[in-house]
């Protein structure tokens, strides 16, 4: 009797399928409370520039602004396919950003002035990466509260407050509905609910991806020609912190998915954090050292294990495998 009752369960989750994964619970527990606090925490920061514009005025509500974007930052999907691009350009591998600002400042661009024009600057000026570099780098950071700089500053955190807000709106009124409608007759985006499912699993295997190959990855180059200035964030000393804050947001939007316990995913998520407080320099600068690039190595390892656990808790207990992402030619 027994074992005829734990073969009907085990046929009934197999005909349950992706049905079973949580769509609405992804949206309504990690992805919508995610980009309202972040569209939050950036008015937070504009508000804080326009008061103050000065860099060590801001350093706490930027932190918050970006610890805010991790939750979310990794999406690409619906609004934030491209909506992404313009919040958090990098990789930046030809120095763009640099070139931007240095050109804006250079000319004393007016456009700073003129909300409008700036929305159509190019992606590489604006964002968490532009507000960075002008906050820490040395080149940028001793700006004066009536200089250009200033003014440069407060016309990106407005810009910031501005994107933020057009995507929580983007996914809260329009395309949160698209994925809970999946299956649907009108749903021409997702025709099964199963193609919800696995869209929403493909952006947190290519998340965790993402961050082994770039941020852990871009940093450690080589063991001959290791590349610390490579870093993501590495300016503002947050290299480890985007790690850290990425990989949890992609357990916890595996969790908000799947409707049962990810025990295996969780104890690999305890060892992420683990072999994270072994690393010295939060901005990856000494990989050079070959007992740095070690723990580095054992960082990416830990985070290639979680999404090990994540394809063994979610994608087979559904038969999914993770689709294209827009972050897979980074």
């Amino acid at each position: 009797m027994r074992l005829a009752i734990a073969f009907a369960l085990t046929v009934a989750q197999a005909l349950a399928g992706p049905a079973q994964a949580g769509v609405n619970e992804a949206l309504d527990d990690h992805i919508l409370p995610g980009f309202e606090r972040f569209a939050g925490a950036s008015a937070d920061l504009d508000a804080a520039a326009r008061a103050d514009c000065t860099a060590p005025a801001l350093a706490v509500p930027f932190h918050a602004a970006f610890d805010a974007w991790l939750a979310v930052g990794d999406l690409r999907l619906g609004p934030s396919e491209t909506g992404a691009l313009a919040i958090a350009f990098w990789p930046d591998t030809r120095g763009f950003t640099e070139k931007t600002l240095t050109g804006l400042i250079q000319q004393e661009n007016p456009i700073a002035n003129d909300p409008e024009a700036f929305a159509d600057l190019s992606i590489a000026g604006r964002g968490l990466f532009a507000i960075e570099m002008l906050m820490f780098d040395p080149d940028f950071a001793d700006y004066g509260p009536e200089s250009y700089g200033c003014a440069l500053v407060r016309a990106l955190t407005a810009d910031l407050a501005r994107q933020a807000a057009a995507l929580e709106r983007g996914w809260a009124e329009s395309f949160a509905a698209v994925l809970r409608s999946a299956g649907a007759a009108d749903n021409a985006r997702f025709l099964s609910e199963e193609e919800a499912v696995r869209a929403i699993y493909t952006q947190i295997l290519a998340g965790l991806q993402f961050t082994i190959g770039s941020r852990i990855g871009r940093p450690m180059g080589s063991f001959e020609r290791p590349r610390p200035a490579r870093a993501e964030a590495r300016r503002s000393g947050r290299s480890l912190t985007n790690v850290l804050g990425a990989t949890e947001a992609s357990v916890m939007l595996a969790e908000a998915l799947a409707d049962w316990p990810l025990p295996e995913t969780r104890a690999a998520l305890a060892r992420v954090r683990d072999t994270a407080a072994a690393i010295e320099d939060p901005a990856f600068a000494d990989v050079d050292d070959p007992a740095a690039r070690f723990r580095l190595e054992v960082l990416q390892q830990a985070v290639a294990a979680m999404a090990s656990s994540i394809e063994t808790e979610i994608g087979a207990r559904l038969g999914l495998s993770a689709g294209f992402n827009a972050q897979d030619g980074d």
